[in-house]
């Protein structure tokens, strides 16, 4: 790490004013000051000092990222290897591991290098013609962002869908902490309405090439999430066979089950599927104090109340589904741990998180099930929560106004008649 710093020390003055690379200033700071704590000080304002800057808080956030990234890419392997017969349901999950996570790979890593090349490069484009460092916050956009996608999605409608939510979402309400939309979710709406297909609820596996033998088997793989087929007995009666072998999915045995939906064996959006690795990383975003940990657990209640009152109506088949079965499938669980929780577009008032989280999660059960236009809810639920965090704030803010003048009209009452 000295080496390192001493060569960027060596190369500063070509970046300082004056210098011949001086337009790139903002470069060279963003790459020193995401290696080294920065080497300013605060020349005006309060502020409060501590060691831990935004960045390193951002990389905190990456690395409870991590768990969902590394089972996702071993889960698009392990499905498009089950697709075409290579592994069956009865064997080991470990069987072929490294050529699982290798597969997954191939698709994981294209989407998440166009994004972080799309979203940073027109960070750096709105730095310089703000002149001023880059921001940081990208960094855990540049990762939401592939891990809500379907595997499948083209790079470049994923660059578009990267380019709309950082300049409309983010930059022109002025950069990282000013934006009243969550980024990675913005991408992800932009897609869904601009090209559906690709985000209806059908998840290309992974492109089979050819044969042990040499032949070709076929183009692409393409199956229904679970939340895809719930979707498809909207409208149905439930004893219809079609939704009766639907049901049998979710059932104990199923592709569906509680089990492989809470373990994340089945097919999905590449950080979705695991309910563990997703908690893994709230464990360690709630340990560390970045996640916050009301926001999540009212979530979570809002999700199982909506889920415990469908269970109780039991007007079509989608709504006997457990509503822990419910909470653990699609982005329900990624949404509560890694969307819902963005401290910028969520409530700030500490009574606030509870009521946000609460709608957040009892809406989102609740527009997937009614509305099998949008198979996952929990996209519009958070987005919906994200408008509605300031008025949840305001009307925080003003009860408490409200409290205090009348505990104090009160006191003033109390000593007037002593």
């Amino acid at each position: 790490m000295k080496a390192l710093h001493k060569m960027l020390d060596s190369i500063r003055p070509h970046f300082e004013e004056g210098g011949k690379l001086s337009r790139f200033w903002v470069v060279y700071d963003s790459l020193e000051t995401f290696a080294f704590t920065p080497g300013h000080t605060t020349k005006s304002g309060v502020h409060i000092r501590d060691g831990v800057d935004l960045k390193r808080t951002m990389f905190m956030v990456i690395v409870a990222l991590i768990p969902a990234l590394l089972f996702g890419t071993w889960n698009q392997g392990h499905q498009y290897l089950l697709s075409i017969g290579e592994v069956s349901v009865a064997d080991p999950l470990m069987m072929a591991f490294w050529d699982k996570l290798l597969i997954g790979a191939v698709k994981v890593l294209p989407l998440v290098v166009v994004s972080y090349g799309v979203g940073l490069g027109i960070e750096f484009l709105f730095a310089g013609m703000r002149g001023h460092s880059i921001n940081e916050g990208y960094l855990v956009s540049g990762m939401l962002i592939p891990l809500i996608m379907p595997v499948d999605v083209p790079l470049w409608m994923l660059a578009l869908a990267v380019a709309f939510a950082v300049i409309i979402a983010k930059e022109v309400f002025g950069g990282t902490g000013m934006n009243i939309l969550n980024v990675a979710l913005t991408a992800r709406a932009f897609l869904f309405f601009a090209y559906p297909k690709q985000l209806s609820g059908e998840i290309w596996i992974h492109e089979v090439a050819t044969s042990k033998a040499g032949g070709l088997l076929v183009d692409g793989y393409t199956g229904a999430t679970a939340l895809g087929h719930l979707a498809s007995t909207v409208g149905k009666a439930p004893t219809e066979p079609a939704v009766a072998g639907v049901m049998d999915m979710f059932a104990a045995g199923g592709m569906f089950s509680l089990t492989n939906s809470f373990f994340g064996l089945i097919p999905g959006s590449v950080g979705e599927t695991s309910a563990l690795a997703i908690l893994i990383g709230a464990a360690l975003l709630i340990w560390t104090g970045i996640g916050s940990w009301k926001v999540m657990s009212s979530f979570l209640v809002g999700g199982l109340a909506m889920g415990a009152i469908f269970n109780a109506m039991g007007l079509n088949a989608y709504m006997t589904i457990p509503a822990i079965h419910q909470v653990v499938m699609g982005g329900f669980m990624f949404g509560m741990v890694f969307m819902a929780t963005d401290p910028v577009s969520a409530a700030q008032t500490e009574r606030g998180k509870w009521i946000y989280g609460f709608f957040g999660g009892f809406l989102s059960i609740m527009i997937r099930v009614f509305n099998p236009a949008y198979p996952e809810g929990v996209m519009m639920a958070i987005l919906f929560m994200n408008v509605m965090a300031p008025l949840i704030d305001h009307y925080v803010i003003q009860a408490n106004v409200s409290k205090r003048e009348k505990r104090a009209e009160f006191a003033l009452a109390k000593r007037a008649t002593a």
